[in-house]
């Protein structure tokens, strides 16, 4: 079987292995989008293939839309060349359940994968096109938080954005370039109103988009290149909105054992592939069940009804208050707590970390006795379905090949969210006692027991990349295992940094418990373990 529009005339073979294939022609879905486009998507990675896509085909396969979405790789154009242009735009998704069976689907609502890339003399027309066209209602993100990036930390603009803004529009190099090009055609066609959607993880994602490309505009105005009124009119929510969102879907690597499977069943060509700029990415995306997408409910020139494909749209409050719900409560401390810990005790998935009865009652206590008191409810997801969905099925699931290793990158940019969010709502509370929280301290002290860099046998370990590590191994040079009086004065100063904890630690009176959590878990080898059982009872 070959995943195209001409393999999947093949329907007997499709529907006798159990994929599920389009309700609709994606011939005439091509065609009806390049003449009255309504989606535009940036970024052209799995996320967006296994989930977003995903959405429209719903509409789709009902007759609630009759145009698909248009592609737009910003970053890495082998993606186009490579897994779009052979399968014409279509994906094979495969849903990981958490009992080993998947479901399986032909994704088909992508019309076209095009490179954003200014010297492409074929694609970029054809973006260009699309934003000129009154029926685009809306441009839609998954180019990572670093995409947005147009400033370096000192706050001072990037080398590329100088130069792109030195270039003008018509040689947009950064993503943020491009976008801000491709808003000049609207604007130049006849100002036409549309909603630019940012879907990456990451809070207020539509305030980092819109700063970056006002950036841009305001550079280029300076130079010349393009009217104030257009400044005006991208500033203006009422014709270019900046909806903020909060998504949610784990979306790992292409598997083996999925391609494996695939492969089993006769599909040709379904090898992942890797490409110049180093993305593993396959013809096929695996990944688990669960999704949730909400969205600011602000679109000036109309939008798909994806409210009928499980989409949730209200105004902007409730999508931070979703977002904090999952950051600060329900899944993203776990994930973080079971991270830091998996390294330190051998593990390399967090799926048979969630077997282990220790890290299994950390979580557990994080979620449910720790972090539900001060729960922000978003009021529509219920905080403790959430966690139960998270526990019971998300994180326990064998098949999703996600590893502590991975989630345990750039944990110091992650915990005062994650952790001092709560520890936070605890201080500020009239009946609740910081000094009863047991799992969060246990989960920061395992952070700092992890940037020792041995592991709890007592072998090196190699910490995951993050910008602050060298700095606090630094500050925690000479700390040794089995020498829990080498810890004696160097984690106050660290424990009182409110830009790593989001709270001075010290002050909040969780140091002397955090600092003892620590000193037991260098006891020597199996420190660790021990203080996991002494205290999650």
């Amino acid at each position: 079987m070959k995943l195209s529009y001409q393999g999947i005339q093949d329907v007997h073979n499709y529907t006798m292995n159990g994929v599920k294939l389009p309700s609709f022609d994606w011939q005439q879905m091509a065609d009806k989008t390049a003449e009255a486009p309504v989606w535009v998507h940036f970024g052209a990675g799995n996320i967006f293939r296994g989930f977003i896509a995903g959405l429209q085909q719903k509409l789709l396969n009902t007759g609630d839309a009759d145009a698909g979405i248009i592609a737009a790789e910003t970053f890495d154009y082998d993606i186009i060349d490579m897994i779009y242009a052979p399968h014409d735009a279509m994906t094979l998704m495969v849903a990981l359940k958490p009992d080993g069976s998947t479901d399986m689907e032909v994704i088909a609502s992508i019309a076209r994968g095009l490179k954003a890339d200014c010297q492409n003399v074929v694609d970029w027309p054809v973006l260009c096109e699309a934003f000129r066209n009154p029926s685009l209602q809306m441009a839609s993100f998954t180019i990572t938080e670093k995409g947005y990036a147009v400033t370096t930390p000192a706050g001072e603009l990037t080398g590329l954005v100088q130069a792109d803004i030195a270039a003008g529009p018509l040689k947009a190099r950064h993503a943020m370039s491009v976008v801000a090009a491709m808003l000049l055609e609207r604007f130049r066609a006849g100002a036409y109103p549309i909603a630019m959607v940012s879907m990456d993880n990451c809070s207020h994602n539509g305030e980092k988009l819109r700063q970056a490309v006002l950036t841009i505009i305001d550079g280029w105005v300076e130079q010349g290149y393009c009217p104030a009124a257009f400044a005006a009119y991208v500033a203006d929510e009422a014709t270019v909105s900046f909806p903020w969102t909060m998504i949610d879907k784990i979306t790992p690597r292409p598997a083996n054992v999925i391609r494996d499977q695939l492969t089993g069943l006769g599909f040709d060509d379904m090898e992942p592939v890797v490409t110049g700029k180093g993305t593993y990415i396959a013809p096929f995306v695996n990944a688990e069940v669960p999704q949730y997408l909400v969205v600011e409910d602000r679109f000036p020139n109309g939008r798909p009804a994806l409210e009928k494909a499980g989409v949730y749209f209200c105004d902007r409050e409730t999508v931070n208050m979703t977002e904090r719900m999952k950051v600060t409560t329900c899944l993203n401390p776990l994930h973080t707590a079971l991270a830091v810990y998996g390294c330190l005790l051998g593990y390399t998935s967090i799926a048979d970390e969630m077997k282990d009865p220790e890290l299994a009652k950390l979580v557990k206590t994080i979620g449910y006795t720790e972090g539900l008191p001060v729960v922000t409810d978003p009021g529509i997801i219920d905080p403790k379905k959430f966690i139960d969905e998270v526990v019971r099925q998300r994180l326990p699931n064998p098949f999703i090949p996600d590893m502590p290793q991975r989630i345990a990158t750039d944990t110091s940019q992650k915990v005062g969210i994650r952790f001092g969010e709560t520890i936070k709502a605890y201080l500020a509370s009239p009946t609740l006692d910081v000094q009863r929280l047991t799992a969060i301290p246990l989960a920061l002290a395992g952070w700092l027991r992890y940037l020792v860099a041995v592991d709890d046998r007592g072998e090196p370990m190699q910490c995951s990349a993050d910008p602050l590590l060298e700095e606090l191994q630094n500050q925690l040079a000479g700390v040794k295992l089995s020498a829990p009086a080498s810890l004696e004065g160097k984690l106050e100063p660290v424990l009182k940094n409110a830009n790593i904890f989001g709270v001075d630690l010290v002050r909040a009176g969780l140091a002397e418990k955090i600092i003892g959590y620590v000193r037991e878990m260098l006891a020597g080898p199996g420190a660790v373990r021990r203080t996991l059982k002494k205290y999650l009872v």
